[in-house]
């Protein structure tokens, strides 16, 4: 399968956004220059269908230094749509570059991406046959930017190889949303990580995770 590479940016309190959603930005642009760095090296960035419906993301690279003989590649959107909520209007279709609609049930109805069914795990894509289907694409680096039912999904299931964590110093408050969902109720149950790298990125820290 892939390298898997996920990416949040929260607060102090572990917080990516506000209960509203409103997420922008948590982060200062040291640190979201950087991102464009990973997502260049990505051959595919995949993320959720409620991060699309709120947030309205590019998914693109944008930098200029990411260029070659002025074109910039782009690597593959994939969004995870089980029951294929994306409308037509939603702005990445419309970014350079190719987008994957990944869903379990359903008709597509718009031909803005391309489309492949997979089957579903408690009513949501599966992951191992995702990272198996995106295998067979030779994508190499994946890297998952998404909300916390997501990156929590990836995270419980073993299926990351790294966790690029940007911390800002600031506190985002307890009905902010979490990093990711995981209703752990022991502390056995906790994720173990190791920390290795961590470098400062403006006011900001980068830390750079493997499992323990």
């Amino acid at each position: 399968r892939p390298y898997v590479r996920l990416k949040v940016a929260a607060s102090l309190d572990g917080r990516t956004a506000m209960a509203s959603g409103e997420s922008k930005w948590v982060t200062g642009e040291a640190a979201r220059a950087d991102v464009q760095a990973w997502r260049a090296r990505s051959c595919a960035i995949v993320t959720g269908a409620e991060t699309v419906l709120i947030d309205d993301p590019a998914m693109t690279v944008r930098d200029p230094a990411f260029s070659f003989e002025g074109v910039i590649r782009q690597p593959l959107r994939v969004v995870l749509d089980s029951s294929l909520r994306v409308p037509a209007s939603a702005g990445l279709f419309a970014e350079p570059g190719s987008t994957l609609l990944v869903y379990t049930n359903g008709t597509p109805a718009h031909e803005s991406a391309e489309y492949l069914q997979l089957p579903a795990v408690n009513g949501r894509v599966d992951l191992e046959a995702l990272l198996k289907a995106l295998g067979e694409r030779t994508c190499y680096e994946v890297l998952v930017d998404a909300g916390p039912t997501l990156i929590g999904a990836f995270l419980e299931s073993g299926l990351w190889d790294e966790l690029l964590m940007y911390v800002a110093p600031k506190l985002l408050g307890s009905d902010a949303r979490p990093l990711a969902q995981l209703p752990f109720a022991r502390m056995l149950e906790a994720i173990e990580a190791k920390i290795a790298h961590r470098d400062a990125l403006g006011d900001d820290l980068r830390l750079r995770l493997v499992p323990a």
